[in-house]
């Protein structure tokens, strides 16, 4: 009996999306973890192309403290 794994895809490329953008918090919850981390890309279901823009909008908005960098 093997498993075998479910793919993913990525959700910018799927929805015809651009990418990601820093002032949309809501979005980029869904690729950060429960500790405010940034998921990995195999975790995410991200594209490379995609999970590199999306790391930089997640850092973006900390910088502008729309995120937080730590759990509350």
């Amino acid at each position: 009996m093997s498993i075998i794994p479910q793919v993913k895809v990525c959700h910018f490329c799927v929805n015809n999306l651009e990418g990601p953008d820093f002032k949309d918090t809501n979005l980029l919850r869904r690729f950060v973890s429960a500790g405010m981390k940034i998921m990995p890309q195999r975790r995410s279901g991200l594209c490379a192309k995609h999970q590199r823009k999306v790391a930089r909008a997640i850092k973006h908005a900390r910088t502008m403290a729309l995120m937080p960098y730590m759990p509350e």
